[in-house]
């Protein structure tokens, strides 16, 4: 009875880190197919409506540290309560209040949120499966991509229906309902992450208790850093860049949700096939090679070419997410440290997330030339790949 009882909240756990994850993108994502609408209706420069998404990503770098202190102070349920009402209510209000200050404030509002919310959850990754951590951040990550790709693809639909973004962009809040929902099932079981092990207990100092201190852990968030830029830079400008090619918002938005299909499957299938097949460098290698590849056909402007490299691109979008994510699970001995330095990784690596497509944009607006959008794009992708040589085949270690 107890082995059952202990199957059964190992599912509501899964099902509710699915649930909470794909509310970890939509409000970001739905910007990308509505750029320019938003632009056009708001008499925004591209710098400006870029801001939208460089902002909520900026803020998921400033406050990640405070995930480790919030559940220390109030615990992990509250926690989560909290953030996923406020990413449902600044979601929501979208469709209520116009302007460019509202959709900028619940862009940051959001981008909080979502700071506190993923180190939690990474947190309970390493606490209640440790040993299939790689299994079930496939689980988190598939989420994401779940959340990511609906958002990008239907998001022109929902505009094209109802001619109004606003209601576009706003109909994703009610993602958070469900994980609300989720939540409250799991939480009946009082699940909290917990704050010391036995190590500790014992007065024991572990080194992953100083992620700040550590060269492995800046390693980590340059690579996340890297991988975070070139995410948040293809889903923000894929589709202005498709429809600056000649496509209609239609048809951009079709080409990104092709994208993140095939990335939301491989965000999952990924990481099963690097817990069973071969080291982790091998995964990057072709990740990142996809990802260069690809970039080369969206730089060709030719419609075939760029379906092509819209398909191949959901090759890194879907696995080096959860290949960074497991960067902290596997250098770490406990949930506290999992979250500390998750926290860290991604303080650094959002941050550099949300500056990169504000970069593209203010390049773009100088030059009106997405040329340089590509080959910023590319460089990203060429410093993974030296970067990737610095990570050990069972991504446990890091060369110094």
């Amino acid at each position: 009875m107890s082995d059952t009882n202990n199957k059964t909240n190992s599912i509501l756990i899964l099902i509710t880190i699915f649930a909470v994850s794909i509310n970890l993108r939509p409000a970001i994502t739905s910007i990308g197919p509505m750029l320019e609408t938003i632009r056009n209706q708001l008499s925004l420069s591209n710098a400006q409506v870029s801001l939208l998404t460089a902002i909520p990503v900026i803020g998921m770098g400033v406050f990640a540290m405070l995930s480790p202190i919030l559940n220390r102070l109030f615990g992990l349920k509250r926690t989560m309560y909290v953030m996923l009402i406020l990413i449902g209510l600044m979601t929501a209000l979208r469709g209520f209040i116009s302007g460019y200050f509202i959709l900028l404030s619940t862009a940051l509002i959001v981008g909080i949120a979502i700071a506190i919310t993923g180190p939690l959850l990474s947190a309970m990754i390493k606490q209640n499966f440790p040993n299939r951590a790689a299994s079930v951040i496939g689980v988190y990550s598939f989420g994401m991509g779940v959340g990511s790709a609906a958002s990008a693809g239907l998001t022109a639909f929902f505009f094209e229906s109802t001619k109004s973004y606003q209601f576009a962009l706003s109909i994703w809040s009610v993602l958070a309902i469900i994980g609300l929902v989720c939540w409250f099932l799991t939480m009946r079981g009082h699940i909290e992450v917990s704050q010391k092990n036995s190590n500790e207990k014992k007065g024991i100092s572990m080194e992953s208790a100083s992620p700040w201190k550590s060269k492995k852990a800046w390693l980590f968030l340059l690579f996340f850093g890297l991988q975070s830029s070139a995410f948040f830079s293809i889903i923000t400008w894929l589709a202005p860049i498709a429809i600056a090619s000649g496509m209609t918002l239609l048809q951009a938005g079709t080409l990104l949700s092709v994208m993140t299909t095939v990335q939301i499957f491989l965000n999952i299938l990924i990481p099963l096939a690097m817990e069973r097949f071969g080291s982790r460098r091998f995964w990057l290698l072709f990740m990142l090679i996809s990802g260069m590849i690809s970039i080369v056909c969206f730089w060709t402007g030719l419609y075939p070419f760029m379906w092509v490299g819209a398909f191949i691109m959901g090759i890194p979008l879907g696995g080096l997410f959860p290949v960074a994510l497991l960067l902290p699970l596997d250098k770490t001995e406990n949930a506290q440290d999992a979250n500390a330095w998750t926290a860290m990784m991604q303080t650094g690596g959002f941050m550099m997330g949300g500056l990169l497509p504000l970069v593209i944009a203010l390049v773009y607006d100088y030059t009106m030339n997405h040329h340089f959008t590509f080959i910023i794009m590319m460089a990203l992708y060429v410093l993974m790949l030296i970067l990737s040589f610095l990570i050990e085949n069972k991504g446990q270690e890091m060369s110094t």
